[in-house]
């Protein structure tokens, strides 16, 4: 009977959440109700409640996480400037002349974006606002242009810097460290966001791979899905296209090479290259003349709505997270993990299986917060690198924003599609695009050097 209370808590939660309630207070509203009647009743220690002080305190004071608000500030204003509308316009002239041109310009630019905003719900209403009406125009399938444009709208997750990885960094440090005490060792070492970006630049630019692939396959097999330009509207956008390339493409490409490449390469902190990108967000504009006072306080007011809410969620998160291990959470989880058949593939493909289902009905930031500190000790004393395992829980939590009913790229992209757009068509499109993501990760788990490749080179 006691094994099913830390089920029963996280069911709850659920629940809670499905009815509608904000997920910051529900974790920690649950939390504390479940341990107050817990507390009564002789089944929780409440000596785990005691350290809700030093857990609150621990996130105010983490360094890593200060690098949140300044990456939403970037993406916020990169969103505000044009960047995405110029970007569109000059890839789409680029590959005019090829057959579904238009949709690789906008997986193109959708991978330029997540490079540097990492905001999905800007990126996806952008180009959906931007490139959607262009692409019905031009006779593109309703289904395939509303795919396309949630599929890469989605890569923000994946592809660095992203704030998921931001995250995940925290909570895999916290789970690395505390396998190790469960195992009785201690280290200093810890899993960085830098690993964690380096190790998803190669599967984020996989994934880009593979769709622009499943483009080109279908303009083959289906042209008619994927019209092609006019002779006469290629000619008439050939003209000073390479500086109107090297102008447009410049400016973004120096600010992604200055926050990453100052990361991955050892010269800066994942916070100190945020304010890079930050000061760089905003001269980016300034260039563009769409930097004002209005428009500065604008992206002030989306910054600190955005960072509250995450922030918030990490503290309901860590109550959570102590209630659950107060229950016997922690030992139930990894007793039922390591039971299981297949040993570590066994688990780590329960694990996975768990995150894209319940991505059906929670958000990235709840699962992350959530799950992962259950999971995530008992995986990594189980041998697994933290930065393949860090990757793979980040493609997986990027199909919670495709999954239907509740991907919340889809409900991004049916605010702004025209009502000729059904809603039927945006999760007819995005399902093969789930399947390309679930390939991807496929091809990680065979292939772990796709992610642990690259930080090793680096960090040796």
């Amino acid at each position: 009977m006691l094994d099913l209370i830390p089920l029963l808590l996280f069911l709850a939660v659920c629940l809670v959440l499905m009815l509608g309630f904000p997920v910051a207070f529900t974790l920690g509203g649950t939390a504390l109700a479940a341990a107050l009647i817990g507390s009564q009743s002789g089944h929780f220690d409440g000596a785990f409640l005691e350290a809700i002080p030093n857990r609150l305190f621990g996130i105010m004071t983490n360094e890593t996480l200060i690098a949140v608000p300044l990456f939403v500030f970037m993406g916020v204003m990169l969103e505000r400037s044009r960047v995405a509308e110029n970007l569109l316009d000059t890839m789409a002239d680029l590959f005019g002349p090829l057959r579904g041109g238009l949709g690789i310009s906008v997986t193109l630019v959708g991978m330029l974006l997540a490079a540097s905003t990492g905001i999905v719900g800007a990126t996806v209403v952008t180009m959906g606002l931007l490139s959607l009406p262009t692409m019905l125009k031009r006779g593109y399938a309703p289904s395939l242009a509303c795919g396309t444009i949630c599929a890469s709208g989605t890569l923000g997750q994946i592809i660095p810097p992203s704030i998921i990885l931001v995250l995940l960094g925290d909570v895999l440090s916290s789970a690395y460290q505390q396998a190790q005490l469960d195992q009785g060792i201690w280290s200093p070492e810890t899993v960085s966001v830098g690993d964690l970006f380096a190790g998803a630049l190669l599967p984020g630019l996989l994934l880009v791979a593979l769709y622009v692939g499943y483009l080109l396959f279908i303009s083959l097999v289906k042209p008619d899905l994927m019209p092609n330009l006019s002779n006469d509207e290629r000619s008439s956008r050939r003209e000073g296209l390479l500086k109107r390339v090297v102008l447009v493409l410049l400016p973004p490409l120096l600010l992604i090479f200055a926050v990453l490449g100052s990361i991955i390469g050892g010269l800066a902190t994942p916070t100190e290259a945020a304010s890079v990108g930050a000061v760089g967000a905003m001269l980016l504009a300034l260039s563009q003349r769409q930097l004002t006072l209005q428009r500065l306080q604008e992206v002030m007011r989306s910054t600190t709505i955005v960072t509250s809410m995450v922030f918030m969620i990490f503290i309901g998160a860590s109550v959570f997270s102590l209630v659950f291990r107060g229950f016997g959470g922690d030992e139930v989880v990894e007793r039922l993990l390591t039971g299981l058949p297949g040993g570590t593939f066994g688990a780590v493909l329960v694990v996975m299986i768990i995150m894209f289902l319940l991505g059906f009905v929670l958000d990235f930031i709840e699962i992350t917060f959530v799950v992962v500190p259950i999971v995530g000790p008992i995986l990594l004393a189980m041998g697994l690198d933290p930065v393949w395992l860090g990757v793979m829980i980040a493609l997986n939590l990027q199909t919670s924003f495709l999954t239907p009913p509740f991907g919340f790229a889809l409900f991004y992209l049916r605010g702004v599609a025209p009502k000729s757009v059904t809603t039927g068509a945006i999760y007819r499109g995005v399902a093969p695009f789930i399947v390309i993501q679930l390939i991807a990760m496929g091809v990680i788990a065979y292939w772990p050097q796709i992610a642990t490749w690259l930080p090793d080179t680096i960090y040796g």
